[in-house]
């Protein structure tokens, strides 16, 4: 390993040729200026802007080879320091504000009032569900056509078709929250603007063998959670549009041989037992993610032998440090992986690190994630079914078999008889057996082998003490500061446990699904009528509140948190209830709630157990308002 120049910065020759594979037009300079190199470095490092995102999000005013050789110029007449001042006129120059290359975008297909929000008992809940269902006029964006003439200009990937984007910072697309907006958009009686969407990430397939994390060129080195199958079975499953399917098929195959080609790890189950292909998340590329390039570049790497942190001027425009090449672009590599993931960052990716608090020891690809398996299983099972519909046996047989050698490896791999399945450990050999809500996505994908699982489930939780909180699901029972840990409650995590155990026969389950998707739907009601905005994460230590931790402020919006309630107001309107929250019901009391919930409604305050608890304001059940369905 040597030894990096003293600038800090990415050596161009070094990243050229690792890069060439992910950029589709090697020979433009735009990587050298979103993605790589002094000026992304000297920028960034002088933290113009709160938010890096800011900078690799601006447009150019000219070509690049022009911006490029003047930002030469202006570095070479400072000996490479430029000074603020100086640094900032030029960006004023040759770059324009950040989303330019977006415009507002109506929907179409929006309708104001589609059947579902008929479905909504309560009357708050159904004007709030009105009033949700505005947003995705406020959420669409299309990309301007000066992006297909003059792609070398933006770091915006060029889209056909318009969209519906998280919101907040976030204004281009998203992989995998987009799976959460098509669902919901799919209940809006919007398949033409799915359909759009789907076609935008068949078409990225189709250039780089995946769909990238998010829209912008500085993403093409990582994709995310691969849902891609998932929402093709939405659109058709609502469409019955066959021949979209036909005609894409095998563009769905590309993308998930990408995952089983280029990112599966061989684990073995005990001492010399058999062994198993699972897949994990991993980058081959190192070099700060040009989106959170001063944080990345300010991260220190506590382990690995031979380590060298030595920074003489880490404030300066130019970071004087020596560091060993090899364990700097290992962290770099590690901190892209979690990026890959959807979850940056989280404790599930810091375990068993030199020090389990800090992103130092961020050890991503370390890690057989449960639900990257879970959602690999389903599309699986999902090709298998595709292809078996025109009669091609050999390729349904084909994935049929990888899903039932996956499913073998799961429950070898990851399954554990607490009632959950859990991320295992390359390095260490063992499972990860904290709380995730990840842990029982086999559930919501419907990759388990053995039915009698889904009755542990409920335990699981209990155990865990997951049912004590009022308002929502928490991502972790970590506190990291890390913003998918603890407090923080995110909108697909509760979706993953909620459906995941509304799809189970037990009772129970469904009663604790419910239950689930009443606290959820309270929290975000609550802090919608206080704030008039849906926001990506919520705190729900206190009350319910905009989440925060990581590396940016929360964000309002919010795509993936309104498809949530919405899906929940669908599934459940007519038992859910805007009153004020509740203490979840305990563990003991959940087969007597669901006795007295068959019983006739009495006219009596029934107190079931000191654990039950009614809402404050409603000393008497009501009509619309079973003990089960209370909070």
């Amino acid at each position: 390993m040597g030894v990096v120049s003293e600038c800090g910065c990415i050596r161009e020759q070094d990243q050229t040729e690792a890069c060439k594979p992910e950029w589709p037009r090697p020979e433009t300079f735009w990587p050298r200026i979103y993605c790589y190199g002094e000026l992304l470095h000297q920028v960034q490092m002088a933290k113009l802007y709160q938010d890096d995102k800011q900078f690799v999000d601006m447009p150019l005013s000219s070509t690049p080879d022009r911006v490029l050789q003047h930002f030469r110029e202006l570095a070479a007449r400072h000996n490479h320091s430029i000074p603020t001042p100086l640094l900032r006129a030029f960006i004023q120059e040759h770059f324009q504000a950040a989303g330019q290359e977006l415009q507002p975008w109506t929907p179409e297909d929006w309708k104001d009032s589609p059947r579902f929000l008929q479905k909504i008992s309560d009357p708050k809940l159904r004007i709030w569900g009105e009033q949700l269902h505005q947003l995705w006029k406020k959420l669409g964006k299309k990309v301007k056509p000066e992006v297909l003439s003059h792609p070398e200009q933006s770091s915006l990937l060029y889209s056909e078709h318009p969209f519906v984007v998280p919101g907040g910072r976030f204004v281009e697309f998203y992989y995998w929250d987009s799976y959460w907006v098509m669902e919901e958009l799919l209940l809006s009686e919007m398949p033409e603007t799915v359909k759009g969407m789907l076609q935008n990430f068949l078409d990225l397939v189709r250039l780089y063998g995946h769909v990238p994390n998010g829209a912008h060129v500085y993403s093409l080195q990582r994709s995310q959670r691969p849902l891609l199958t998932l929402m093709m079975h939405s659109y058709v499953a609502h469409t019955n549009d066959t021949a979209f399917l036909r005609d894409n098929i095998g563009t769905l195959a590309l993308e998930l041989d990408f995952w089983t080609e280029h990112r599966n790890v061989s684990v073995s189950s005990g001492g010399g037992g058999k062994s198993y292909v699972l897949n994990h998340y991993s980058v081959p590329y190192g070099g700060p993610r040009p989106e959170s390039y001063s944080k990345d570049a300010e991260v220190r790497h506590l382990g690995g032998a031979g380590t060298l942190m030595l920074c003489v001027r880490p404030r300066s425009p130019v970071c004087c440090c020596l560091v060993i090449t090899g364990d700097r672009e290992a962290l770099w590599a590690e901190l892209k992986a979690g990026a890959k993931s959807g979850w940056d960052f989280s404790s599930r990716w810091l375990v068993k690190g030199p020090n389990p608090n800090l992103l130092s020891s961020i050890r991503t690809s370390k890690l057989v994630p449960v639900d990257l398996n879970a959602f690999l299983c389903q599309a699986e099972e999902l090709m298998s079914d595709f292809y078996s519909r025109p009669g091609n046996d050999l390729q349904a047989t084909k994935y049929r078999n990888m899903r039932e050698q996956r499913l073998a490896a799961m429950k070898a791999i990851l399954w554990n008889e607490k009632g959950a399945w859990f991320d295992y450990d390359l390095e260490n050999r063992r499972k990860n057996l904290e709380f995730y809500p990840s842990n029982l996505s086999p559930l919501w994908s419907g990759c388990f082998s053995d039915p009698g699982v889904v009755d542990k489930a409920p335990k699981y939780l209990e155990d865990s003490q997951i049912l004590t909180y009022q308002y929502g699901i928490p991502t972790s029972l970590q506190k990291t500061g890390q913003q998918w840990d603890f407090p923080n409650a995110w909108a697909p995590l509760q979706d993953l446990v909620i459906r995941g155990l509304a799809k189970c026969p037990s009772p129970r389950a469904q009663e604790v699904a419910f239950q689930l998707a009443q606290n959820w739907t309270r929290t975000n009601f609550e802090v919608y009528s206080r704030k008039s905005a849906m926001y990506e994460k919520y705190d729900i230590s206190n009350g319910g509140q905009p989440g925060g931790g990581g590396e940016y402020e929360v964000q309002e919006g919010f795509g993936w948190t309104s498809g949530v309630v919405l899906m929940l107001l669908d599934r459940y309107g007519d038992r859910l209830s805007s009153g004020t929250q509740t203490a979840f019901l305990a563990p003991q009391c959940l087969t007597t709630a669901l006795l007295l919930g068959l019983l006739p409604r009495l006219p009596i305050n029934v107190c079931v157990s000191p654990h039950l608890f009614l809402p404050l304001e409603t000393p008497y059940p009501t009509q619309s308002q079973s003990l089960e369905g209370s909070g």
